[in-house]
C-alpha cells in the first residue's frame, strides 16, 4: 500500500509549511464547529480541508512552491517585525524612538536630553523634537 501510495504522489507536490498551516487551522474550524452552533465553521473547516488537499495532490509543483515561498516570506517579514518591537520595547527606558517626516525611517535618540535636533540618518533631514 505505501509503495501504492508513493507512485500516486510521483509527480504532485505533497505538504509543505503552508499546508500544514491550512490543516491546522481547519482543525481548529472543526472544533470551533462542535462547541458552536454556527455551521460557518463547519464550511470553513471544509473548504480549508479541501484546497489543502488540493494543493498536496496538485501536479503543478512551481505554482505551489511560489505560494509558500510567498507565504514564508510574510511570516519572515512579521518575525521581524516581531523582534524589532521586542527589541524597542525592552530599550524604552533609555532611548525615545521617533520616525523622519521626510524618509519615515526611525531614529533613536537617548531619553532625558531636552529639546535636541535629530538628524536622519538616511536622508540628513533635521528635524527638533524633545527627548
Amino acid at each position: 500500500m505505501k509503495q501504492k501510495f508513493q507512485q500516486f504522489m510521483t509527480g504532485r507536490y505533497g505538504v509543505d509549511q503552508l499546508s500544514r498551516l491550512l490543516l491546522g487551522i481547519s482543525v481548529v474550524f472543526c472544533v470551533l464547529s462542535l462547541f458552536s452552533r454556527w455551521n460557518l465553521f463547519y464550511l470553513l473547516a471544509l473548504a480549508l480541508l479541501g484546497y489543502t488537499y488540493y494543493r498536496m495532490f496538485s501536479r503543478n509543483v512551481s505554482k505551489r512552491y511560489a505560494e509558500n515561498q510567498k507565504f514564508l516570506n510574510a511570516r519572515y517579514r512579521l518575525a521581524v517585525k516581531r523582534d524589532q518591537q521586542k527589541r524597542q520595547f525592552a530599550q524604552r527606558k533609555e532611548y525615545r524612538f521617533y520616525r523622519c517626516p521626510g524618509c519615515r525611517q526611525k531614529v533613536r535618540v537617548p531619553r532625558g536630553k531636552g529639546r535636541i535636533s535629530i538628524s536622519c540618518p538616511k536622508c540628513r533631514t533635521e528635524f527638533i523634537k524633545k527627548s
